[in-house]
């Protein structure tokens, strides 16, 4: 049973982030577009453009978040999308109280410790990052290392 768990890893991770990207870029879409309920479910506003720190955090988690989602440089997207979440939670919803539970601040652990963990477990399966490096390794191979292709 561990051994066909185990097989399956690179799939999970890769269905994984991919559900982290999509939600991630909702959120990113929802206060920059308007759409999905807008930045405050209520009233379906966006942020104004430049404004600190609405407005850039929304610039990261929509291009953050389809990079994780496309699996293209995930590692380096989700670094910056994981600190754009502590930042949240430590100076907007910290300081109103010590638990996310009391603080209003679940997604923003919650996004923070999910592309962590993204940062070091890469793409998985899945993801352009995938791709790319499979057909770098094809490249750099020699000739007479490359094996044919049997129809």
């Amino acid at each position: 049973m561990t051994a066909r768990l185990n097989s399956a890893q690179p799939y999970a991770l890769g269905l994984f982030r991919i559900v982290v990207g999509l939600l991630f870029a909702c959120h990113g879409a929802a206060s920059l577009f308007g759409v999905l309920g807008g930045a405050a479910a209520t009233d379906g506003s966006t942020i104004e453009a430049g404004t600190w720190p609405g407005w850039y955090a929304a610039v990261i988690q929509l291009v953050g978040g389809a990079l994780v989602l496309l699996g293209l440089g995930t590692r380096a997207a989700a670094f910056i999308a994981s600190g754009s979440m502590a930042y949240a939670y430590f100076k907007v919803h910290q300081p109103g109280a010590l638990w996310p539970m009391e603080n209003g601040g679940e997604a923003s652990a919650m996004f923070c410790w999910a592309l962590l963990l993204l940062v070091f477990t890469g793409s998985g399966a899945l993801g352009l990052d995938q791709l790319f490096a499979k057909r770098s390794a094809e490249k750099e191979q020699p000739a007479s290392r490359q094996t044919p292709v049997a129809a």
